[in-house]
Formats: C-alpha cells, structure tokens, sequence
C-alpha cells in the first residue's frame, strides 16, 4: 500500500506524450485512490478494524480507522508530467553513470564519522 508504483512511468523513458500522461497516470492514479478510499469506508462500515490496530501505537482502533479514512480523501498521487518526467531522466542519468551514487553503508559511515567529529 505504501510503496505502490507511479502509474504511467517506463523503465527506459524520460519522455511521456499527453496520452500516457493523461491515461496512463492520472486517471490510474485517481482510481487507485477511490480504491483505496473505498476500501477504508468499507471497514468503516464493517467494524473491521484489525488492521487498524497497530500495537503500541493505536489504543482505539475504530477511531484509527476514521482518521485514515478522512487523511485518505485529502491525499493526491497525481504529480506534474514535468515532475515525472524530471524523475525519469534522473533514473536514467543514475543508470548510465552520469551521475555519482553511493550505497546506504557509505551514506551511514560518513554520517558516523561526522558525528563522532563533533562530540570530539
């Protein structure tokens, strides 16, 4: 659910026509997310609160799921095609070495260090 793919977007594209734009992510994104609104309404209307119940966190389920469901109105999944498209050069400028990337472990050692030069 929270990880969900941007509609309408290539793997090997840095370019979309009004077409793919149009169709292929706005309009799946909107139905992905009347999906996902309805989906919350019907365990409203259910009582189904299960997933709702996170633990440590949530001492009211029920009211959990109500929050969700008036968040989840509120939110938008539609980006700018020129947004996208941005997204897309960048993915294929990482993919073609035009750009400098480093791992997770680099990112968290240097950060390690720079911390650790502080508190000295």
């Amino acid at each position: 659910m929270f990880n969900t793919p941007v509609k309408g977007t290539h793997p090997n594209k840095t370019k979309m026509n009004w077409f793919e734009y149009w169709i292929g992510h706005c309009w799946m994104t909107g139905w992905q997310s009347i999906r996902m609104n309805f989906r919350m309404w019907a365990d409203l209307m259910g009582s189904n609160y299960a997933a709702y119940a996170l633990p440590r966190t949530v001492e009211d389920p029920e009211e959990e799921c109500k929050e969700w469901f008036w968040a989840s109105l509120n939110e938008d999944d539609v980006y700018d095609k020129e947004f996208l498209e941005y997204l897309m050069q960048m993915v294929e400028d990482i993919e073609l070495g035009k750009v400098e990337t480093y791992s997770m472990d680099e990112v968290m050692d240097k950060l390690k260090d720079t911390l650790d030069a502080e508190d000295d």
